[in-house]
């Protein structure tokens, strides 16, 4: 029942998320079914999408890379005191 009800509700989040017909005439090829709305007006929007999106990939990146390996070598770390107890 537990598994129904959460494919229930991401289908339901799948197809709230995508464009309705109205919103896919604005929008770029780029963008066509995916968002609401027109889309970016200017040059300048897709200057602020792209920095966004390498800010937001090198924050996926050092979260993944710091939970795998943290690096953290020193005896007196607070992870020492949690994992030795």
């Amino acid at each position: 029942m537990k598994k129904y009800s959460l494919l229930s509700v991401l289908i339901l989040l799948q197809v709230a998320a995508n464009a309705c017909p109205a919103c896919e005439k604005n929008q770029p090829t780029f963008l066509k079914g995916i968002t609401h709305g027109t889309g970016p007006n200017s040059q300048w929007d897709w200057v602020i999408i792209s920095i966004m999106v390498l800010i937001t990939l090198a924050v996926l990146f050092y979260s993944i890379k710091w939970l795998v390996r943290p690096g953290e070598k020193s005896t007196n770390h607070i992870k020492n005191f949690i994992l030795n107890d």
